[in-house]
């Protein structure tokens, strides 16, 4: 691969975090699971790509999300937060919240309809990103953050491209049986092995894969136990309330996303703008994700208590939220600040952009959605 080359410090660190995951490796007798892997690459105190010190986002980082394009993804999501803060309490929890951007977005749209938010509660794993937050957000006072989840809450949930960011399992079918991708250390460099898979994987791999064992030999995908336990967690803190959680990632439904010509799977790895396949680049200095099994978040959702609102495309949920009313509230005529505006709306709903790759799982209870965006359910393709 031509990538970019690190920095010293950052070549320093990544070094450093590899040699925290091989002691790992061989305390836990010469493997393991994927899974674990991509949690030390991420979230490994003060190395990992998400609770280390490197930008993420932006020109400086290694990707970009919605709301860092355009403030109308968040003025088009205000909107739908605001019906839902009329059924329920003005209160707002993100998970994940980048740079902060999301979230001045949405309480400025909030305050332009007249809507008061008594708490904007940010729950962030990264150290690098809440402190870019707390500085971004130092003028709202409204905002406060949290390191867990609250035990219960009624409210409007955020949280845009977490699920894809969570450790996910990889399991390949070899011999017509699926085994467990497993790391070890080969020659000094990280590398596959695999494992007959435990019990209670081949349960889950049977519960989320349609037709698993007809998928050819060779077929490597993922698994998202640690996503399902997010949904789960999710469920029990809105169990007792009222509300309605929104969630953004790329992904499919499960009958999209174990195609069978989907061999490879959907791990992908982002380094400086570049995407690539390779997981042991750098670790801790690139992020590390999968596409969204929305099938199975959904379930897991409604398995534990919280049903499932509306399932839909980006496209169909910001139009159904009126982004292209808010797009022609700066006039046409206007070119120097419409057409902007127009190009980054365009990026957003465009189905060869972000439009249809990017999906919404809504799941709540005691509230009803705004009457477009229940037009626009597709949750009858989960």
């Amino acid at each position: 691969m031509s990538l970019p080359a690190p920095t010293p410090d950052a070549l320093a660190a990544s070094q450093s975090l590899q040699q925290l995951i091989a002691a790992d490796i061989e305390a836990h007798g010469g493997a393991i699971a994927f899974s674990r892997f991509m949690e030390l690459a991420l979230y490994a105190p003060r190395l990992g790509y998400y609770s280390g010190g490197a930008s993420k986002l932006g020109a400086s980082g290694d990707f970009t999300t919605a709301p860092e394009i355009s403030p109308l993804f968040g003025a088009a999501l205000a909107r739908a937060a605001a019906a839902i803060i009329a059924q329920s309490a003005p209160e707002i929890i993100e998970f994940g919240a980048g740079t902060g951007k999301l979230a001045r977005d949405v309480l400025a749209a909030l305050d332009e309809l007249g809507v008061a938010v008594q708490s904007y509660t940010i729950i962030e794993l990264s150290g690098e990103l809440r402190a870019r937050q707390q500085e971004a957000l130092q003028d709202l006072p409204q905002v406060r953050w949290l390191d867990a989840m609250p035990d219960a809450f009624s409210g409007v949930v955020l949280a845009n491209e977490v699920l894809d960011a969570m450790p996910v399992e990889l399991v390949i079918r070899q011999d017509g049986r699926w085994q467990r991708q497993m790391v070890t250390v080969t020659d000094g460099a990280f590398a596959f092995v695999q494992a007959a898979l435990p019990e209670a994987l081949a349960a889950q791999l049977a519960r989320q894969v349609p037709d698993a064992e007809a998928l050819p030999d060779g077929y490597l995908t993922e698994i998202h136990p640690v996503a399902e336990g997010f949904m789960a967690s999710l469920a029990a803190m809105m169990r007792d309330g009222r509300g309605a959680a929104f969630l953004f990632d790329y992904g499919f439904p499960a009958h999209e996303y174990y195609l069978d010509q989907r061999v490879g799977g959907t791990l992908m790895c982002h380094y400086r703008h570049h995407a690539h396949p390779d997981p042991f680049y750098l670790p801790g200095l690139q992020d590390i994700t999968a596409h969204v099994d929305f099938t199975a978040m959904a379930l897991a959702s409604q398995d534990a208590g919280l049903p499932v609102l509306a399932y839909m495309n980006q496209a169909s949920f910001l139009l159904g939220c009126g982004i292209g009313e808010l797009l022609l509230a700066t006039s046409p005529e206007d070119a120097l600040r419409f057409l902007p505006q127009s190009r980054a709306v365009q990026k957003l709903v465009s189905p060869a952009e972000m439009g249809e790759l990017f999906k919404v799982l809504v799941v709540g209870q005691g509230v009803a959605l705004p009457e477009a965006l229940a037009r626009a359910d597709r949750s009858h393709r989960l």
